[in-house]
């Protein structure tokens, strides 16, 4: 790198360098002036502040008749007229009081600004306006609840009135031939009872019964009495002789 380059360096590196010192060393001479105007603009701000919140608390009557008397709705107007001041310091303080009570604003046909505010008289008359007439809302009531509380019609048990039946059989299936219902020699209970016309719980109570035979033999349409095998759980038609 050359003389020269090094010189240009230098010279730029200087040329930023004495603005920044001559900075601190003026600020090091005036912070106690420094100090002193920020110190007094917080103290100016701090005292309006006082002096807007001093101000608030003499509107807050005026401003709470004026919410009574026009059931929540205000305009900037309204404020100024009844508290003689400007029309700035009303639509600010309403402003502050719209955010601090989540007031609703609208804009009228004027385009002047309404601020609405709710309160528990407001929403009573509201709900008033909008409640159905007392004698409408008792006769729906009880034209619906009359249904429900009426008595119900009593329950007839219909398993009583209708007598046990014994299960409908074709005339094709109790004249089978005998030849067909035994296939393989024996009948088992639910072919026995369809043959006899009766339920299969029937054959069941009766099959241990020393009358079966006899009771078989008068309802098989062929007259043939039958006697059940415990070994085999079937049933065999009894031969003349056993009989």
């Amino acid at each position: 790198m050359s003389e020269k380059t090094i010189e240009s360096y230098g010279k730029g590196f200087l040329v930023l360098l004495l603005p920044i010192s001559f900075l601190i060393i003026f600020l090091v001479a005036t912070w106690r002036i420094w100090l002193g105007l920020i110190l007094l603009v917080l103290a100016f701000n701090i005292w309006q502040l006082y002096k807007w919140q001093q101000w608030c608390q003499q509107v807050n009557p005026i401003f709470h008749q004026l919410i009574r008397e026009n059931q929540g709705r205000i305009t900037p107007m309204d404020l100024a007229i009844k508290g003689n001041f400007a029309g700035e310091r009303a639509k600010r303080y309403l402003d502050t009081k719209a955010t601090e009570f989540g007031a609703s604003t609208a804009n009228a046909d004027d385009g002047s600004k309404v601020y609405y505010f709710i309160t528990a008289s407001t929403l009573g008359s509201i709900l008033d306006s909008s409640e159905p007439p007392k004698e409408l809302a008792s006769t729906t009531v009880s034209q619906y609840a009359l249904p429900f509380l009426a008595s119900p019609p009593p329950k007839t048990n219909l398993q009583e009135l209708e007598p046990e039946l014994p299960p409908h059989s074709t005339k094709e299936e109790s004249v089978k031939p005998l030849e067909k219902q035994l296939i393989f020699g024996s009948l088992i209970q639910s072919e026995l009872a369809k043959r006899l016309n009766v339920y299969s719980s029937t054959v069941y109570k009766r099959r241990d019964d020393p009358d079966f035979p006899e009771w078989s033999r008068t309802r098989d349409p062929d007259g043939i009495a039958w006697k059940y095998s415990r070994k085999t759980k079937e049933f065999f038609p009894v031969e003349e002789g056993e009989s």
